[in-house]
């Protein structure tokens, strides 16, 4: 099976991503399926194997969430 197929993002994407808001790196949360950035304090989603790098996508992450990662 495919990465797109199980949702999973390419490696080498990942390494070359930045928050679009920061320029900060992400932190890959394959659990929640999703890219974070602690500057930001954003969660972007991942669709499909897709990272969605819009702002007015991601969700805002609480304080114990970040905490987490």
């Amino acid at each position: 099976m495919s990465d797109a197929q199980t949702g999973e993002v390419d490696p080498k994407l990942l390494e070359m991503l930045v928050c679009p808001q920061t320029r900060g790196p992400l932190v890959y949360d394959r659990e929640k399926g999703e890219l974070v950035s602690k500057g930001a304090r954003l969660a972007y989603p991942i669709r499909d194997g897709v990272p969605i790098m819009l702002p007015e996508e991601a969700r805002p992450l609480a304080d114990d969430e970040l905490a987490k990662l």
